[in-house]
Order: structure tokens, then sequence, then C-alpha cells
């Protein structure tokens, strides 16, 4: 019997996971004493760590009472289900970790989902029991109902449940009852995952995850299924579409604590990262050079969403970043697609834009923030749900969105999602929260956010996933004021933006370099206005009193670039560059906007 455990950490999003793995890390002492870790450690890049979400998944390993243990840390947001779904193919087992307030949420709900279904074991921790207000056993009893909804076997619902709170370092099997350290967990990894199970005959492995090194170019991580694969081996990599390359294994590196260790051999049931075949992509298999088998593909959900990535053609373009032709910009998206799986990248009729399919608005706007910072130049269009066609009818995604809030304010969250075609399931007490359920269009969703938030005072906690395709459920109001836009090209003044304040809400500062088109506030109105805030004061030699007054200016509103995604409407653009975000129009001239803005009515 092989002494190693594959689990996998699923849960939803700000439920644990990363920090969980930090006290697993730190509790089998992978560090030094003198070692200086922080906190969240295998939130790597800086997005991860500003957002304070995981992104890409990962793979660390620790020895625990002579036993190999392989953890992969897995995103908790929907709009990277599909980084989860691919990475649960190499575990033997799941930790479903669970607030103790919040209890099971959508995205607890999905993955639970896809790793019921692929026969996983399931360990049930309920974390975050120190919170005031908590509930373990409720929210125990409600994950029993899930999985028991989730058509789980009898096996999976006679699942082990381990209470704590990974932050201040503690798991034990009875919430009321806090020890010291989290080895009530790391005991009950060894005793109820199932081993990795050791598959005799040729060898077998699916990629199920890349990595690049500068030295050596791409890495494929995966699982070895079945047989050994060793260092210099000659081997047959089987394409997703059943083509067959001959290539050989140049090194090959198991998991340890943080990093990769060097080996000669690897047998069936350990992960490895493989180094020196070419050309493969995530679902391929490596098989035998004699005898290739290959094993089933990965199947991943559709995108629900697309999005259309143009060239920056503005007065401004080229300033502030160094990528920015259309060459670039398409190879950037090409290589994209090759670790994300859930994102589909197709060409337009034009030649230097191209509709990019994905997840959510989130799972786009991630790329199109390290696009950026790696010092490209693009535009954006709106965000747009994709319409199917079934029996002859139209059909647009729907999703389940869930909406904790205060009490006294929850009836303006009905009414928000009511005017967007929401229908209204469940509303219960929960705390001194109330608990909205609804079903809504991914239309409806698309701006929801901002307006939601205003309402309460950014009190509301949401939360969605898809559901299913359901027919079309009609028009849904969009914007409802107009926006600003500049008439002219040149630098804003403080004495312009102070005379117009009467004409809405500003987005742009004095003293910033705007171009004709650009918009630059929100009207007051539902009609757009193009105004000049360009002008300075005219300077005579006269003095009259009052009229020296000074200019008192409400401070500009910054969107962030989910907000701006959601903000803008089908004639309008984002443009993002390394330094900054400016909203425009498409057609940048009044007379083009006159001529042509019928095409978006």
């Amino acid at each position: 019997m092989q002494k190693i455990r594959n689990i996998a950490i699923i849960a939803h999003v700000d439920h644990g996971k990363t920090t969980l793995v930090d006290k697993i890390l730190h509790s089998c002492s992978i560090f030094r004493d003198n070692e200086q870790t922080g906190e969240l450690i295998l939130d790597n890049n800086d997005l991860e760590r500003e957002r304070g979400i995981t992104i890409v998944s990962k793979n660390v390993s620790v020895k625990y009472k002579d036993v190999k243990i392989n953890i992969i840390d897995t995103p908790g947001h929907a709009d990277f289900g599909g980084e989860v779904e691919r990475v649960l193919k190499m575990a033997d087992g799941v930790l479903l970790l669970c607030d103790a307030f919040e209890g099971a949420m959508p995205q607890t709900r999905f993955v639970t989902q896809k790793a019921l279904a692929l026969g996983l074991k399931p360990i049930v921790v309920v974390n975050k029991v120190d919170k005031e207000n908590c509930r373990p056993e409720e929210v125990y009893e409600q994950i029993f109902e899930l999985f028991f909804n989730l058509e789980a076997t009898e096996e999976q619902l006679d699942f082990p449940v381990i209470y704590g709170s990974s932050k201040q370092g503690w798991m034990s099997t009875d919430w009321q009852k806090p020890t010291t350290d989290i080895f009530a967990l790391l005991d009950a990894v060894v005793e109820n995952i199932p081993a990795a199970p050791i598959n005799e005959g040729t060898l077998q492995m699916q990629i199920t995850s890349l990595d690049y090194s500068s030295f050596v170019g791409r890495i494929a991580i995966g699982r070895v299924h079945r047989g050994t694969i060793k260092e210099n081996q000659p081997v047959t990599l089987i394409k997703r579409d059943g083509k067959i390359v001959k290539s050989r294994v140049k090194e090959l590196y198991t998991f340890e604590g943080l990093g990769k260790v060097k080996a000669t051999e690897v047998s069936s049931g350990d992960i490895c990262a493989v180094v020196g075949i070419d050309g493969f992509e995530i679902g391929d298999t490596i098989a035998d050079f004699e005898v290739p088998e290959q094993l089933p593909v990965i199947s991943i959900d559709e995108p629900t969403m697309n999005m259309l990535f143009t060239i920056n053609n503005s007065p401004f373009f080229g300033k502030e970043g160094k990528l920015v032709t259309s060459q670039r910009i398409k190879d950037r998206l090409i290589k994209e697609m090759e670790k994300n799986l859930a994102l589909k990248v197709v060409e337009t009729q034009g030649a230097d834009s191209w509709l990019v399919y994905g997840r959510g608005i989130l799972h786009l706007s991630v790329l199109i923030e390290t696009m950026r910072r790696e010092g490209y130049e693009l535009q954006v269009g709106q965000p747009q749900v994709i319409v199917k066609e079934i029996d002859g009818k139209k059909h647009e995604p729907i999703e389940t969105l869930i909406v904790d809030v205060p009490a006294e304010v929850s009836g303006k969250v009905i009414e928000l999602v009511t005017q967007r075609k929401g229908e209204l399931l469940i509303m219960e007490p929960k705390g001194d929260l109330q608990h909205l359920e609804f079903e809504i269009p991914s239309r409806g969703i698309i701006g929801l956010r901002n307006n939601v938030l205003t309402a309460t005072a950014g009190e509301a906690i949401m939360a969605h996933r898809f559901k299913a395709y359901e027919p079309w459920k009609g028009t849904i109001p969009g914007r409802l004021n107009g926006v600003l836009i500049s008439m002219d090209k040149g630098t804003t003044t403080a004495y312009s933006i102070d005379k117009l304040q009467d004409r809405g809400r500003f987005f742009v500062d004095p003293g910033v370099d705007i171009y004709e088109g650009q918009i630059l506030g929100e009207h007051i109105r539902d009609n757009d206005l193009v105004i000049n805030i360009v002008k300075g004061k005219a300077l005579t030699n006269m003095r009259a009193s009052g009229t020296d007054d000074n200019t008192r200016i409400a401070p500009a509103i910054k969107f962030s670039l989910e907000e701006a995604m959601e903000y803008i409407q089908a004639d309008e653009y984002i443009e993002v560059t390394p330094v900054s975000m400016r909203l425009r129009k498409i057609f940048l001239t009044e007379q083009e906007r006159k001529v042509k803005g019928k095409q978006f009515a």
C-alpha cells in the first residue's frame, strides 16, 4: 500500500482555503524556524495578493506520520470554475471548507457537485467557528442536505467532520473543545482519504496543469494514472483530438514542500512535473511509446459571456504602453488559451479585433488586468451574454443569485433585482441578516453589483453561479443616465469642472489630459451631453467682488476595471493602458455618432 494521499481543498471564495494550507505547511515544519514566510504563502502573484482571492490552483506537499500528502489549493470564485474542474482529476479526496456562519454558498455547491460526480471521498471542515453568531451544527445539517440533494453515494454521505479555525491554527472533532494544533485534520486525512491506488501496466498520465520556466520552457504537471514514468524515457503524447506525437522525457520532478525535487522515476498515484515534452495542451495524455492508450479527455463547462478585445486606436495610443500592435495582442490571447481552459478566442471580421469568451466578468477582467501589467494597450467593449437557439427558441443563461443584507434594506435589493427580471425564490433570516435567493438572467447581473452596494451602503454580500439555459426573459433596462462627453482635446481645468458640476458627476480630476469623445462623467438626465472642460477662466485687468470665489469641486468617481465593464453601454469602449483607464465612445466625433449611432439603438 502506497503512503501517498492526494487531496484538493475546495470552498466558496473567502472561506479560508489558502489560510488553511498555510497552517498545514507550518505545522508540518516545512520552514526553518528563522524563515520569514508571511501569510497566504500560495497566493504568490500580485493580483492574487491585492484582491485576496486565489486565481490559479497550486500544488504543494507535506510529510505527516510517514505519509506524503499532496495538497492542491483551488480558486473559490465561480468564474475560475474551469481551473477547479480540471485539477480535481489529480485528487482522490477533497477537503470541503465551509464558513461556520455563512454555510454552503453557491460556489460550494458547484465544486462539490463536480467532486462527488468524480467519486472523490469528502472530509468536511467547518471553519471560522471562533466567529460571533456562528452556527456550526446548522451548517453541518445544511452540508448533509446539500450532499443528499447532489445524489452522493452512501459512502460519501458518511463523511467525517472537523471543526476549527484555520486563522487561530486549531482543528478539533468537537467545536466546543478547541485544541492547540491542526493534527486532528491531518489524522482524518490519513485515515479517511483512500491511498493513491497503484495501477499496474503501461504508462498513462494526464496533463492537468502547466508551469513555465524561462530555462526549460513549458512544464507538464499531472498525476501518473498507471505504470511508472522514468527520466529519459521515450513516450507518446496523445493530443485531445487523438493525434499522436512521439517524444521523450528529459527531466522529472515531484512536489516537496513549496518546491519541486528532481526524481528518476515516479510511480502511479503520485503527482509529478515533466520537462522536455513539446507542444502539449491541458487534457493531453502522456502514454507508453509502443502501446499508447488515451485517458478520457477533460470536459469543461462552456463559457457564458463574451467581450470584444481590440487594438487601442484612441488619440493617446502608444503613449503609455509598449505592446500595442494587433499581432502582439493576438499572440498574447492565443497563449492565454493554452492554460486557461474556460477561455475561448474567436476572430472577427475586422483584422484587429477578437471576441474573447469567458465564464464571467471577473474571469475576463483578470485577463485584462494581467495584460495591462505586462505592458499591453488595448480597448474592450461591453460584455455580452451568449445566446443559444434551442428547438427554434432563443435561450439565455440564467444564474442563481444569493444576497445577504441587513433586514431594513432588503426591500431595496428585491426591487433592484426584480427590475432586471429576477425572481425571488427564498427569503429567510440568517443571524441578523436577511438571506435572499433569486433566479436572474446573466444579463441582469451585469451592472447590478454597483447598484446593490449603493442601495445598501456597501453592506450586501452577493454571490452567483450559472444554473442553466432557459427561454429569453425579454428586455432588461440598461443604464438610466446619459454621459458627459468631451468636445475638445486638451487639459481639464478646475474652473470649467466647477461651472459644470450641476450637469452631473465627473470621473476626471482637474489637470488631466483628455481627448474628443472621451467620457468625462455621468449626466443627471437620460441623454448624452457634449461639454467643454478644457476652457480656462478669461483673465481681465478688472477686479469685481464675488467673481474670484474659490472653486469647490466634488471628488471624481474612480471606477475599478470590473465596475467600468459593468458601466459601459454597447456604443462605448474602455481604453486600458499600463498607466490609466479611460471610458470613451466608439465614435469620437459628434457628427459620426449622429450618423452611425442608429446601429446601437
